[in-house]
């Protein structure tokens, strides 16, 4: 007789204002930045618009040909200034331990540099069973796809478009820069206002999907 047991559940997560409140990291890391290359960066407002990959966030200060070794030079500088700066999300440890509880795997997409991703989770003893880095938006469909993502958590709308890319449950936390609103626009499924919440959120959802 065939098995009926459902496959185990995967759930995606974002780093960056889902699992970790990088704000404080980044801030100084971009001061030290300016600090060193002798160029402006208004670090207050680089870290209310965090998601998108780093090159877009250096266009706004450098020129276009410099922001490529730009960027190894803040990578370089990442791991001894922002790792230590940065904590852990309200729920994020629990929200990981939910998932580990209800047998399935807790994965981390996301898209910063991978190395310093690592290095954050480690930092703050979050045991994710896999970490892919330098996704952002639509090719966080790829790392989804292939290891079976059945939900992904993110706090901004390019963290849903990516779900929906992959047809993959789209959970959202209002822990980001995007709004309730706009992140129903953009279509995820679910909008919890915290990480707080999905334990319960989970643990409602996988009997249904066992139904």
């Amino acid at each position: 007789m065939a098995s009926t047991t459902a496959p185990a559940l995967t759930v995606g997560f974002d780093l960056d204002m889902t699992l970790i409140d990088s704000r404080p990291g980044i801030h100084a890391c971009y001061t030290a930045l300016a600090e060193r290359t002798g160029t402006y960066i208004d670090a207050d407002l680089a870290v209310t618009r965090l998601g998108p990959p780093l090159a877009e966030e250096l266009s706004n200060w450098f020129p276009a040909e410099e922001v490529p070794a730009v960027a190894d030079l803040y990578r370089e500088m990442y791991a001894a200034i922002a790792v230590t700066a940065t904590p852990a999300l309200p729920g994020a440890r629990e929200a990981v331990e939910a998932v580990r509880a209800a047998g399935g795997r807790a994965i981390v997409v996301t898209a910063k540099y991978e190395a310093n991703a690592k290095l954050h989770l480690e930092h703050l003893g979050i045991d994710a069973d896999a970490v892919i880095g330098n996704l952002w938006a639509e090719q966080k469909a790829e790392a989804l796809r292939e290891h079976g993502a059945g939900v992904y958590v993110g706090d901004h709308v390019g963290d849903v478009r990516g779900a929906r890319t992959a047809g993959t449950l789209s959970v959202a936390v209002v822990t980001g820069p995007c709004s309730t609103e706009e992140l129903r626009e953009a279509g995820a499924d679910v909008v919890l206002p915290d990480l707080t919440h999905f334990p319960q959120w989970l643990s409602a959802y996988r009997p249904a999907a066992r139904a």
